[in-house]
């Protein structure tokens, strides 16, 4: 999934993350030049341009199709929830392959992200036709990373990571993700984290980061349930005027932010922990049984073998003592009665 990069939020980290953005952005700039003169012929290989309303899409022509019904669907659906109409242009480059997408987002972009949107810019990198199954629908991608450059148009740096990437999955209707956490352990053995905590495990490994974008959309969501009239139209507005976001739901819901994580963490246990319970039982029962099953075929066959040897030794002695009858009648031995009393020698 997508990642938007931008300068940091109460992390202190501006210049670092200023740096990345100016790199990536340089580097798309650097490679697709030969495309942003209005008049430059393509060749057969050469990057294509296409402008239709605040969309300009740069790409290779392998890329036409995917790169135009891109565009189309950004103007058929242009607006997010909560947000006024974004009015900012923006530049899609759709790389052609792994190598070129990974030289244009940059060497500190996650490698497990399908795209990556560059707010102070207005561009958005993301993968073409080579991009492999995991990284998702291109659709909801594309729009997930538009909801990023439509949110800091709106707020500039105010949302933290949690909400900045919890927002743009709710925009994007990625009802999917909370699919990692239905058999997430962790919440049942360490609890829903914090929003702060949060916000340090989307730069972890992609396993914790999807929990991560799980947690954080149903953040966002919960947030927007809380004003079943106006959704998020009224916590946007309040929020860019006040300049926080405590300040924001405070006024607008009546809850201090802590109270709302409470909340949240609370609700996202009672979900979710139990199906990772259960979840995680039926695993462990599987895991049993594939130690058990094994170890009890194994004894199953020693016992028959044992069995077998038995039965097989009882036949030996049974032959050998028919074979020792039939040498006693062929030798002429009377067998002694049952009961009798041996007859004495008489006395020589």
């Amino acid at each position: 999934m997508g990642k938007a990069l931008r300068r940091g939020h109460r992390d202190g980290d501006r210049g670092r993350r200023a740096l990345i953005f100016r790199r990536a952005a340089a580097l798309v700039a650097i490679a697709l030049c030969g495309v942003l003169g209005p008049r430059a012929a393509p060749a057969q290989d050469a990057p294509l341009r296409l402008d239709r309303s605040r969309f300009t899409a740069l790409f290779y022509p392998s890329e036409q199709t995917l790169a135009r019904s891109l565009i189309s669907l950004a103007i058929a659906n242009d607006t997010f929830p909560g947000l006024p109409r974004p009015t900012q242009h923006v530049l899609i480059a759709i790389a052609p392959d792994k190598r070129r997408f990974r030289d244009w987002v940059g060497p500190h972009a996650p490698e497990w992200g399908a795209a990556v949107a560059f707010p102070d810019s207005r561009r958005i990198v993301l993968q073409g036709r080579s991009a492999g199954a995991d990284a998702g629908d291109p659709r909801e991608v594309f729009r997930h990373e538009l909801a990023h450059l439509a949110l800091h148009e709106y707020l500039g740096d105010l949302a933290p990571r949690w909400f900045d990437e919890g927002y743009a999955s709710y925009a994007a209707r990625e009802t999917g993700r909370t699919d990692a956490l239905a058999a997430n352990l962790a919440l049942v053995i360490k609890g829903t984290p914090t929003l702060d905590e949060l916000d340090s495990e989307f730069f972890e490994g992609a396993t914790t980061a999807q929990t991560a974008y799980a947690l954080a959309y149903g953040a966002v969501d919960q947030l927007a349930s809380l004003d079943t009239v106006h959704g998020l139209s009224r916590f946007f507005a309040t929020w860019k005027k006040e300049g926080t976001m405590e300040r924001a739901i405070r006024l607008n819901y009546g809850m201090t932010m802590a109270e709302f994580e409470q909340r949240w963490q609370q609700q996202t246990r009672r979900r979710y922990g139990g199906l990772a319970l259960i979840g995680d039982v039926t695993l462990a029962g599987l895991l049993l049984l594939v130690i058990i099953v094994p170890l009890y075929v194994l004894r199953a066959q020693r016992d028959r073998r044992r069995m077998a040897a038995l039965v097989e030794a009882d036949r030996v002695a049974e032959a050998a003592a028919r074979q020792s009858a039939i040498e006693a009648l062929l030798r002429g031995d009377d067998p002694p009665e049952s009961g009798s009393e041996p007859t004495p020698s008489p006395p020589s």
